[in-house]
């Protein structure tokens, strides 16, 4: 009888632990993500076997000043700055690694002007790690992003 039971919570537990498995799923991280500083929604889209995200809101998406849409002013390109941030890809090139993990892509921070590498990691169904560096992944930054659907 103790084995019974020994077994039945092992099996539990187990179930338990690989109830969120993404290697069968490489398409699970496809959706709209509120980023970590929650001021925007990057909706996650796959063209080929690459994924790619491009903003879709803005918690404030005019200038207060003029009423305009904000456009990318911060861009290192004179010629970008007039583009609208609504619609913009901020992340590109992303390809699935076989785990819980999408790499090899890179992400745009409208708030600097600049692009960084970047990889993914899908935490649990509705949590994502997005961690972008310049170098090595050591050296970065990882925001917690959350789904929005």
């Amino acid at each position: 009888m103790k084995s019974f039971r020994l077994i039945a919570v092992f099996c539990l537990l187990f179930s338990s632990l690989t109830a969120f498995t993404p290697q069968n799923n490489p398409d699970a991280v496809l959706g709209t993500w509120l980023n970590g500083t929650k001021r925007g929604h990057i909706q996650i889209y796959k063209k080929g076997d690459h994924y790619f995200g491009k903003l879709v809101w803005l918690r404030e998406p005019t200038e207060p000043s003029t009423g305009k849409p904000k456009t990318d002013l911060k861009n290192n390109q004179a010629n970008l700055r007039s583009r609208p941030l609504m619609g913009l890809d901020v992340m590109q090139g992303f390809v699935y690694d076989g785990g819980k993990v999408w790499e090899n892509g890179s992400i745009y921070n409208p708030e600097d002007g600049k692009e960084y590498s970047c990889k993914m990691t899908l935490k649990n169904p509705n949590t994502l790690d997005v961690r972008g560096y310049v170098g090595i992944s050591l050296l970065g930054k990882t925001q917690t992003w959350t789904r929005v659907n």
